[in-house]
């Protein structure tokens, strides 16, 4: 659909998980109308709304709904956990469901609601380099970078620093350093994590094409995920993120998020906004 489609203008919502801030279009019934242009605009914190990813509703053909992410720079995200989980409470509230399917760029996942909180199967890990993607061949548990970083795959790339004290990381000096060493062709998202014990850590994320945010859902579950395979946690998680708490619980089928979600507000862009970013 093109921006002269909505003479009256386009509405939005405001969602976030633990600060983790989305603009929402629900573009079901109709085609999408998302552009690089209008994440951008939208993205501007000053003279745009704002936010550290923009989530599209489609309607889904084998799934209860489709979701494409955008990045605040235009770019396309791949995965956003927080993100999938403020969708599917907003679907499931609607619906009065307790499940929901969701095909994104990750592929099918599943999200339950149990009591308060919203769960979302963020799918097995990528622990292929070809699959994260890394830029040749070797181990994820091997990178050639100082720290000892592991990479994982979670429909983005992430690349997952274990240090000792995760507030005294200079996440603007550190963080685009990593996002764009040649070493991820696709650039990465940049995760510090502190290990507290076998079942709590912090964690602290710069998000590629983003920059520092207050928490990270696919982040968190590539984080769970490299502090397993150090040995240094178990597979069921409490995360301490800037902006709350998360649970993580990496399972068979898949690696599960949990936490709360906010619906802030709604609100429409008008159509001169649009016209401006046609």
């Amino acid at each position: 659909m093109q921006m002269q489609d909505f003479p009256d203008g386009l509405p939005f919502m405001k969602m976030h998980g633990l600060g983790n801030d989305f603009v929402v279009i629900d573009s079901r019934g109709r085609g999408a109308v998302t552009t690089p242009a209008l994440a951008r605009a939208v993205g501007d914190r000053h003279r745009g709304v704002g936010f550290d990813q923009l989530a599209e509703i489609r309607d889904g053909e084998d799934s209860d709904i489709c979701l494409d992410f955008w990045n605040s720079d235009g770019s396309r995200a791949g995965a956003c956990g927080n993100a999938t989980r403020c969708v599917a409470a907003y679907v499931m509230a609607e619906t009065g469901r307790d499940q929901l399917s969701i095909r994104t760029a990750r592929g099918l996942l599943q999200a339950a609601r149990v009591g308060e909180v919203t769960w979302v199967n963020m799918g097995p890990p990528q622990l292929d380099w070809r699959e994260v993607p890394l830029a040749r061949a070797m181990e994820v548990t091997e990178l050639p970078l100082p720290g000892n970083p592991v990479a994982v795959g979670m429909g983005n790339p992430h690349c997952v620093f274990v240090v000792p004290d995760a507030g005294a990381v200079a996440l603007t000096v550190d963080g685009p350093k990593i996002e764009t060493d040649p070493l991820f062709p696709e650039k990465t998202n940049v995760e510090f994590v502190e290990v507290r014990n076998r079942a709590e850590v912090r964690m602290r994320v710069w998000e590629r094409g983003t920059g520092v945010t207050l928490a990270c859902g696919s982040g968190a579950c590539a984080t769970v995920v490299a502090t397993a395979l150090r040995g240094l946690t178990d597979r069921q998680v409490k995360m301490e993120l800037d902006g709350g708490w998360l649970e993580l619980d990496w399972r068979e089928d898949g690696v599960w998020m949990g936490g709360p979600v906010a619906h802030v507000f709604d609100g429409t862009f008008p159509a001169a906004f649009l016209a401006e970013v046609a």
